[in-house]
């Protein structure tokens, strides 16, 4: 029987109140992967990939991968990690952020990829569950019509579900410290997924889990803000003229999402600036922008960015020219490989076609335009937070995370300080503190969208520190 979901809307809790809990007939569908393809030998940690259904008749399936901590899997937290999106597969982030694992691009000249071994995993420091959400992402399914049809508030319950039951199918891990982490897009969902736990507990639904905090870098929050505060961060980082940006703020009055179309000066102040940006990458303002044909539009989203990619694909060897979306590329050629689906226990004719992230996600709804007031109610909880930024990024920059984080009113309790890794200036941070919360804001210098990504000796020494209750 399907666990009740519980939600932000009062609504789902109330109907759990009269629901039985059945758990002896939830059908437990893992399997630990011993070896890779691209991967010789057995592999260095233990990797269990499987499904977890949720819905009235389990007829959305979740595909997660696990793996165990690489350090102590008794007593180290348990993560499990939300990937952006939305639509962006769990395996992006093991490949490209914290796995232990990654596409070797360097040595890659046709044929099925080589994988590489990350020195810089969060499994060296926590036991990590990816899951493919919401459904429709990388290899999960829905079994019915209905069932493929999710949202931002939808794919938050189904989570806290997913999760309920993977507790119950491995209970060497209820009681263990939770967190909940993600990055990009998952600033949307990862606090309504607190909210509902936390609820849950509140109620008194099984398992308990000992949730202690969550996890956030780059996040998608508000969706004023995120775009507003670009234009300062463009000017901020020497992007565009000081004169350009004084043009906008005069002729804009501030505020560069809602334009006035009638208001030519505006209009024109606001074009001067995209001139300025419109070759930039995004993600990463130092690297090639890798959109080899010119944009009329930024492409704010990276999976615009790696589309035209694929095409190098069949050549059987990538250009010259060293781009991150060229990584990225290669994880279609290897995730669609039938020998590594095998590996992986892909239930076969269940999805079509893998995507690392879903360009056109029709059947997801966003339906959440901000979640600052998620972030202020979870401020008078008891949760740890660790919000960190990639300061190098322009689709979400540091400067509308540190926006909406005044806007939650916890008094700072550690001013804005440099941080260290091996003696070096790593980035910044700043701690907010009440009786109940804690909240800790940190960027990583010179990373981009997502953080691990571009720095993973420094991101590892932040989240090992945030764990350990050390100061950063």
């Amino acid at each position: 029987m399907e666990l009740p979901e519980a939600g932000n809307v009062s609504r789902i809790f109330l109907l759990s109140f009269f629901l039985v809990l059945v758990f002896s007939h939830i059908a437990a569908s893992q399997t630990i992967v011993e070896s890779l393809p691209g991967l010789p030998g057995k592999l260095p940690f233990k990797l269990e990939t499987g499904y977890v259904g949720v819905g009235e008749m389990d007829e959305v399936q979740f595909f997660y991968y696990f793996f165990e901590s690489e350090r102590d899997p008794q007593f180290d937290p348990l993560l499990l990690w939300l990937t952006g999106g939305p639509g962006c597969s769990g395996f992006s982030a093991i490949a490209f952020e914290i796995g232990p694992v990654g596409i070797n691009t360097t040595s890659f000249n046709g044929g099925l990829p080589s994988l590489t071994l990350n020195p810089y995993s969060w499994t060296k420091v926590a036991s990590i569950i990816f899951i493919d959400a919401p459904v429709g992402t990388g290899f999960s399914y829905s079994t019915t019509v209905e069932g493929a049809n999710s949202s931002d508030t939808i794919n938050a319950a189904q989570i806290y579900t997913f999760l309920r039951k993977w507790m119950y199918q491995h209970p060497q891990f209820i009681g263990h410290e939770t967190y909940i982490g993600g990055d990009s897009y998952s600033g949307i969902t990862i606090p309504i997924v607190v909210t509902n736990i936390l609820e849950g507990l509140e109620a008194g639904l099984n398992p308990h889990i000992d949730l202690q905090g969550y996890i956030i870098g780059n996040p998608v929050t508000d969706n004023y803000i995120d775009v507003n505060e670009r234009i300062p961060y463009l000017h901020r980082v020497s992007i565009i003229s000081d004169a350009y940006y004084e043009a906008a703020k005069l002729q804009c009055h501030g505020d560069y999402v809602n334009i006035d179309y009638n208001n030519t000066l505006c209009v024109t102040a606001m074009q001067n600036i995209k001139e300025c940006y419109l070759q930039i990458k995004l993600t990463q303002i130092l690297e090639p922008q890798c959109a080899f044909t010119k944009p009329k539009e930024p492409q704010w989203d990276v999976r615009s960015q790696e589309a035209n990619t694929q095409d190098y694909l069949d050549a059987n060897k990538l250009p010259e020219l060293k781009c991150r979306e060229f990584g990225y590329a290669l994880s279609y050629k290897y995730m669609n490989d039938k020998s590594v689906q095998k590996a992986l226990n892909v239930r076969e004719g269940t999805v079509k076609n893998w995507a690392r992230c879903l360009k056109v996600f029709p059947t997801y709804t966003e339906n959440i335009n901000s979640t600052v007031d998620y972030h202020k109610n979870l401020s008078n909880t008891g949760m740890r937070a660790l919000i960190y930024s990639g300061d190098h990024d322009i689709s979400v920059p540091y400067l509308a995370t540190l926006t909406w984080i005044r806007l939650l009113d916890v008094p700072i309790f550690d001013e804005w300080r440099p941080w260290y890794v091996d003696g070096q200036v790593a980035g910044y941070q700043t701690k907010y503190m009440n009786d109940y919360y804690r909240l800790t804001y940190v960027t990583l210098k010179g990373a981009g969208h997502t953080a691990p990504e571009f720095k993973p000796k420094q991101a590892l020494a932040m989240v090992d520190r945030f764990f350990a209750r050390y100061p950063i």
